[in-house]
């Protein structure tokens, strides 16, 4: 019985054996099938490229890293030749096609877009589309980079300082994307030969800092049915949550697109104009200080080398700039791809609100005056910014809770309605707070919210009124 079971274990352990050599046999087979796959791939590329005519002196497969190490080392330009056949550029693009499919990538890769202002918003938007499929690109800059640049530009290196940065994102572009075509102009955008820059685009990015440049390719891009994407200011912005797309007619907030708006209605351009833009208010931001020298040279606004270009800059947070660039390249990504980006948050729901919070606050001012009101002094962007930005969406009475059903209403009834003096309160409590002031004593000189109140909330006012102060500072 004893022998029977030694033999058994014996069999046993032969055949544990059998098939642990087996598993290694198969895995070697494998790793070697790999390799010589791996091996064969790698010499097709080395022909396919070969084939197109090319000049440089390819290694023979060495290791994983030596063909993306010789294309490097090769400074390879695509300005005679394309030497990408489609396999390779499909494989490179596998995550966009499997995205949008074969038809949207058709019309990606065959877009055409002119990108106006290479800083730290237009690289980064030139940068994707080039990544994700986009032909062709026309570069527009007459600047160059500094170092001062460095902090937000997507492409430019130490060596590229005094470089025009249409050259510095040229160079990354054709580095990304052998297939690509960039058209690099060293020129200023003007109105009066606006076409021949913008010739065969399907897509325009407004990446422009100088205010009356923008709103001339603006104007321009809207009288001749060009598509445009504008970016307004990042300048001063640092909370990437309050960063929105949306048409310029609803941007708020923004002192750059209040501008260009108000500009452009005088125009006759009132909307039709995708934006992207930040909701967030800074706090204390002062622009950037002047060295005395700048000063004994004359007037500040005549420094620039051209009317109207900023000298004195707001200090900028780098991502910002490049999450404005995304946001565009994204966005275009999407239109071009017949896949639109369709009702962005910002419009949707929020004017509403707004806009109820003002017919409220409008039958809450006739009820206080007696008599009927077309207006009030506060808009539709007046009263969102004291809901958002100032309570928070929540009541000035303590707990401050947000309310079920939030109004507005004029907090010193002696005063007149300013954005400084309107308060948030739950509905009901408005009801009380007007009632006692039509009950308050003959002689209204007396009356007091705080007497209705109490000095805490009063101080709570009072800190908001500043807050306030700062942002009409930032805004004006």
């Amino acid at each position: 019985m004893d022998n029977f079971r030694s033999h058994q274990a014996q069999l046993i352990a032969a055949a544990l054996a059998a098939s642990v050599a087996t598993a290694g046999l198969l895995a070697s087979y494998n790793a070697y099938t790999r390799r010589t796959k791996r091996k064969d791939l790698n010499e097709e590329v080395l022909q396919s490229i070969q084939s197109k005519g090319s000049s440089f002196n390819f290694q023979k497969y060495i290791g994983p890293q030596s063909l993306t190490d010789e294309l490097s080392a090769s400074n390879l330009s695509t300005s005679s030749e394309n030497i990408y056949d489609e396999e390779l550029v499909r494989e490179q693009l596998a995550r966009n096609y499997a995205f949008f499919g074969e038809e949207g990538m058709t019309k990606i890769r065959g877009g055409t877009v002119v990108v106006v202002g290479c800083g730290g918003v237009g690289s980064w938007a030139a940068l994707m589309l080039a990544r994700s499929g986009v032909s062709k690109i026309r570069l527009v800059d007459f600047d160059y980079v500094t170092l001062s640049s460095l902090n937000r530009h997507a492409t430019a290196l130490l060596e590229d300082v005094g470089t025009p940065k249409v050259k510095c994102v040229e160079r990354t572009l054709k580095s990304v994307a052998k297939w690509l075509e960039v058209d690099a102009r060293i020129e200023i955008w003007r109105k009066e030969e606006g076409g021949l820059l913008l010739e065969g685009a399907d897509w325009v990015i407004d990446a422009i800092d100088n205010i009356q440049t923008k709103v001339d390719l603006l104007k321009y891009c809207s009288d001749n049915g060009i598509k445009v994407f504008a970016s307004m200011g990042a300048g001063a912005k640092c909370d990437p949550t309050r960063v929105q797309i949306s048409d310029i007619s609803y941007t708020i907030y923004d002192p750059l697109a209040r501008s260009v708006r108000r500009r452009l209605r005088l125009l006759g351009v009132s909307s039709g104009i995708p934006v992207v833009y930040s909701t967030e208010v800074p706090g204390d931001v002062k622009l950037l200080p002047l060295d005395e020298e700048e000063f004994k040279k004359g007037p500040v606004k005549e420094l620039g080398v051209f009317d109207d270009f900023r000298v004195r800059i707001l200090p900028v947070l780098g991502p910002l700039p490049s999450i404005f660039g995304l946001h565009i390249a994204t966005y275009i990504l999407c239109e071009l791809a017949g896949k639109p980006i369709m009702n962005p948050l910002p419009i949707k729901n929020r004017r509403k609100l707004y806009e109820r919070l003002w017919k409220d606050l409008l039958h809450r001012e006739q009820k206080i005056l007696g008599h009927t009101l077309n207006r009030i002094p506060l808009d539709e962007d007046d009263i969102g910014l004291i809901f958002e930005d100032i309570h928070r969406g929540r009541s000035v009475l303590p707990p401050h809770e947000v309310p079920t059903k939030p109004a507005l209403v004029r907090w010193d009834l002696t005063r007149p309605l300013t954005l400084d003096n309107c308060v948030m309160m739950e509905e009901k409590d408005t009801v009380k707070h007007v009632k006692a002031w039509h009950e308050w004593a003959e002689d209204k000189s007396m009356y007091s919210p705080a007497a209705v109140w109490g000095s805490e909330v009063e101080a709570v006012v009072a800190k908001r009124a500043k807050e306030i102060k700062k942002i009409q500072d930032w805004i004006a």
